[in-house]
């Protein structure tokens, strides 16, 4: 069984970590310590554990993707700056499970300046807390770990001033989200990659769809197109055909398509940890009604007056400012709701239609880190952010004062965007999302 497809990939580009721990090592400075570990595994049944992926913010520092393994960073240690606790190889656990890299292998391939059997971790963390005097650590990311690192810290103090343990314990969460917030070029070639094959997946779902294909069918035709290039599904895929559209989260994936329903597909591969989201809504028979079609080139607009929005030094809400003035004014023209908009937007009566932000940001978490706002200010877009811009509108069965002719049609547009000094960079442009191109492209369907 395969724990984590990037895995197969060892090739990570390692520059990457490396230049990522010299830039937190400065911030450290030689008085202070990082501390992080790998999330643990998780069981799924009996003797069942869930496929494993490495926590995002390990990963990005270590580019080591394997369980049980601790990593610190020290500037000016004696025994090395970066020092990584992992288990040791042990052929007979390999032949049942995988290969381990060990602490040579972590040593000589991930660039640890020391490398020691994870079982040794708490017989030299003391030594490596001590004439500390801040300790950066994860919170919330790996609770037990964590805990367990806080007592050990405790029982330093208790010993008083000959152990000299560190006396300010500082989030590294905070410090390394801001880091990945801004993506380096080798990171965003890994996304443009994750963003192409997400693209695939959906123009294979478009050209696999016609009435009576079930929707957990066009997830597996995504997820081959995933696996085909060695690639994981980045979030749990939805399908939603008709009312299922209108639920923002449905991942059920267990309805037929019928005749005249819209398909609404979420879903995206992740490349080396590198997330890809597309959403596309298109018509199971390949034709969009006329009230269909109404809807959707309102949500096209604003998913275009959106990324028009992605520049740098706007504002991180801007792009939802630009798509929400958009997606307003149409139902304003529809008569879903009244009044001017301002006046809809400071009352929110657009809501029940469209209930969730427009954007946020996107790299080795699908929702990725980074805070949106400093100071209380939304912060300034920067070249090297990656961000989504996913409007969308939503008209529930039964919906009160709506013609029917509307009932049960769900639409999501959503594209991935990286900023930069040039203007918004689109990755996900090779799925179709005008109407006529995307009801070209069902057209050309073998099977038709």
């Amino acid at each position: 069984m395969i724990s984590d497809v990037s895995h197969l990939d060892h090739a990570d580009d390692l520059a990457g970590p490396a230049r990522r721990r010299a830039a937190l090592a400065a911030v450290l400075g030689r008085d202070g310590i990082a501390v992080l570990a790998a999330t643990p595994e998780r069981n799924r049944n009996n003797d069942v554990d869930y496929p494993y992926r490495a926590n995002s913010d390990f990963r990005y520092l270590t580019g080591f993707v394997e369980p049980s393994a601790i990593a610190v960073l020290a500037p000016g240690a004696e025994i090395g700056e970066y020092i990584v606790f992992c288990r040791e190889r042990d052929p007979a656990a390999e032949t049942w499970i995988g290969k381990r890299a060990g602490t040579e292998g972590v040593a000589r391939e991930y660039g640890a300046d020391a490398a020691f059997p994870i079982d040794e971790f708490e017989a030299r963390i003391g030594d490596l807390l001590a004439r500390r005097k801040t300790l950066y650590t994860t919170q919330g990311i790996n609770p037990e770990f964590e805990t367990q690192l806080l007592a050990r810290l405790n029982g330093l103090r208790a010993r008083g001033r000959h152990a000299e343990p560190p006396e300010t314990i500082v989030s590294l969460n905070s410090v390394v989200h801001e880091m990945r917030l801004i993506k380096d070029a080798d990171e965003i070639a890994l996304m443009r990659q994750a963003a192409a094959t997400s693209a695939a997946g959906h123009i294979a779902a478009m050209q696999a769809a016609e009435p009576g294909v079930m929707e957990y069918q066009l997830e597996a035709t995504l997820h081959y197109v995933y696996g085909l290039a060695g690639m994981h599904w980045a979030y749990p895929t939805i399908v939603g055909a008709g009312a299922n559209g209108c639920i923002l989260h449905y991942i059920e994936n267990a309805a037929p398509l019928a005749d005249g329903d819209l398909v609404l597909i979420d879903s995206g591969a992740e490349y080396r940890g590198y997330a890809g989201d597309i959403t596309r809504t298109f018509p199971a028979n390949g034709r969009f009604s006329d009230v269909q079609r109404r809807l959707y080139d309102i949500v096209l607009a604003a998913n275009e007056a959106g990324i028009a929005a992605c520049t740098v030094g706007a504002p991180a809400s801007a792009p939802h400012q630009a798509a929400l003035a958009v997606l307003v004014d149409g139902l304003i023209a529809l008569g879903f709701v009244t009044g001017d908009r301002q006046t809809v937007i400071e009352n929110e009566r657009y809501k029940p239609f469209f209930m969730h932000g427009t954007s946020h940001w996107l790299g080795m978490d699908v929702h990725d880190v980074g805070a949106y706002k400093k100071d209380g200010e939304w912060r300034p877009l920067a070249a090297g952010m990656v961000l989504t811009i996913e409007p969308g509108l939503y008209v529930p069965p039964g919906s009160e004062g709506i013609d029917e002719a509307y009932w049960g049609i769900g639409i999501r547009v959503e594209d991935d965007v990286v900023i930069t000094d040039d203007g918004p960079e689109v990755l996900t442009g090779d799925v179709p999302k005008t109407p006529d191109r995307i009801e070209a492209l069902m057209a050309s369907n073998a099977r038709s």
